[in-house]
């Protein structure tokens, strides 16, 4: 399973656009060098809502392993 865009998209649409939106604050809050705190919070956000994108995707093709609970 490739980890593309057009693969997350697979993952449903609202929970791509949350994690698209996230990493769009989060290169906001570096082009507008806003606290470290702020950005790192961000970041944070982003990479998580990311990884969940990518894990349900993993799991709706069945490669995921392990069921989650």
């Amino acid at each position: 399973m490739k980890r593309t865009l057009l693969g997350m998209a697979e993952a449903g649409e609202p929970l791509l656009r949350q994690a698209l939106e996230a990493i769009r604050d989060h290169n906001e809050a570096l082009a507008e060098a806003r606290p470290a705190a702020e950005i790192e919070r961000l970041r944070l956000e982003a990479d998580h809502l990311y990884q969940t994108v990518i894990d349900y995707q993993l799991h709706k093709a069945g490669t995921l392993g392990e069921p989650i609970h």
